[in-house]
């Protein structure tokens, strides 16, 4: 499959860093950010990589070559080949695209050349190749949805809006935010665009919105852009921590499970209202401590109004909505969330018959942890749920994690703590 990253960024806003370079010759750890992202390609199989380049694009020419040479960092060979398309005049972010079609005849990995990332490429394209649709969008969680571009999706990952951050956007929303890594088909540049420069989200991507052609392939994997100085400085720390190549999902990951009442938000009995849900103090700051740390975080929560009738699916869904949009104000995200809506007991008026189950996800039991260590490649063993009842524990236990009690109650777990914000202090 071939590999188009485009590379013709002026960095104007990361300019304070390195003004007589491109923006993806900067370096991280003493290698250009570019070599990073052509090494994580090549690792995979994927060698045959065309480069878009514009401003100061003969630095990158001279530095990659076809990419049979020797990098002047590692002096080993880069080990691809690399084809070239030079912007003369500035055609906008994809219009680069339609010079280079002739090239593209299947489907192909399109990139940014300004963001960090280490990525399970062949898991993305398996998951664009049995989904069937014109383009697959890597998406993930990030540290402020507030001001970045917002997609939304169906349950079966159907792209049904496309939020540009000058769109008006709903009260509450799941924090789910394009990364800039495409798999592509090369039917998408069949269409005849006139404009002399040619956006990629706004002309190309967003018109696929409501479709049915474009899927969003949601993943905790490492993906930053790195165009300001503060979010430069950041990458840095996490390259040098470790989080970015310990986050591709080839590797086993780490977790911390969390339950949602009475450990993320208020505990109010059983929470039918949105109106009700709140933080409780402090946990917006744990969680972003968490997702600092190199642990994925993942809520896991029994919701038995499901099932007894008194709230819907699509209210459930608002509610956690509102969840993830106050934790995004803050900086804080969570990377995966389940829920069981079953509940065994029946005799309520309003129930749904056929939720009313004896199941495997409901904790005690420990199916949500099990079916999240599937998904994210979880290293149970290594992982930890974090709850303010039996239930949290027991389940916690069943699947072979460290436990951790929110509380002054003996369930044998393994910690006992007051809140989220002690765990991440004392423990973590």
């Amino acid at each position: 499959m071939k590999v188009v990253i485009m590379a013709g960024g002026k960095g104007t806003r990361i300019s304070s860093v390195a003004s007589d370079i491109p923006k993806p010759m900067i370096k991280i750890e003493g290698k250009p950010v570019l070599e990073h992202e052509i090494e994580c390609l090549r690792d995979q199989g994927f060698k045959d990589i065309i480069l878009t380049v514009s401003h100061l694009g003969n630095i990158i020419m001279d530095y990659f070559g076809d990419g049979s040479g020797i990098s002047p960092v590692t002096g080993k060979s880069f080990g691809v080949n690399i084809e070239y398309y030079f912007e003369k005049e500035p055609l906008g972010n994809a219009g680069a695209l339609f010079k280079i079609k002739d090239k593209l005849t299947e489907d192909f990995l399109l990139l940014n050349a300004d963001a960090m990332f280490d990525v399970d490429f062949n898991r993305f394209v398996e998951f664009h190749k049995s989904h069937g649709g014109l383009v697959t969008l890597f998406t993930h969680p990030n540290s402020h949805p507030y001001d970045s571009g917002l997609i939304i999706a169906n349950e079966n990952g159907i792209v049904q809006k496309w939020l540009a951050k000058e769109d008006e956007r709903p009260l509450y929303y799941k924090n789910r935010v394009n990364a800039g890594l495409h798999v592509m088909s090369p039917e998408i540049l069949k269409q005849n665009i006139d404009t002399p420069k040619i956006d990629l989200d706004r002309q190309l991507l967003k018109p696929l919105s409501g479709t049915g052609k474009m899927f969003c392939y949601d993943s905790p994997e490492y993906v930053k852009d790195m165009g300001t100085p503060d979010r430069y400085y950041a990458v840095c720390e996490d390259f040098k921590a470790g989080h970015v190549q310990g986050k591709n999902l080839k590797n086993k990951q780490k977790a911390i499970f969390l339950d949602r009442d009475g450990t993320i938000n208020k505990y109010v009995g059983f929470l039918r209202n949105i109106n009700e849900f709140e933080l409780i103090d402090g946990v917006s700051k744990a969680i972003k401590k968490m997702n600092e740390s190199g642990y994925l975080t993942i809520v896991v929560t029994n919701q038995p109004v499901i099932a007894r009738g008194e709230v819907s699916f699509d209210e459930l869904d608002e509610i956690h909505n509102k969840m993830e949009t106050l934790l995004g104000k803050d900086g804080a995200y969570i990377d995966g969330l389940y829920y069981c809506p079953h509940h065994p007991h029946k005799g309520y008026e309003g129930e749904r018959p056929e939720l009313k189950i004896e199941c495997e996800c409901r904790k005690p039991k420990p199916g949500m942890l099990m079916k999240a260590a599937k998904d994210f490649n979880v290293d149970l063993e290594k992982s930890w749920m974090i709850g303010d009842g039996e239930n949290d524990v027991l389940a916690g236990k069943n699947a072979g994690c460290k436990t951790v009690l929110i509380g002054n109650q003996d369930y044998q777990q393994d910690y006992t703590v007051s809140s989220l914000k002690e765990f991440v202090d004392r423990v973590l």
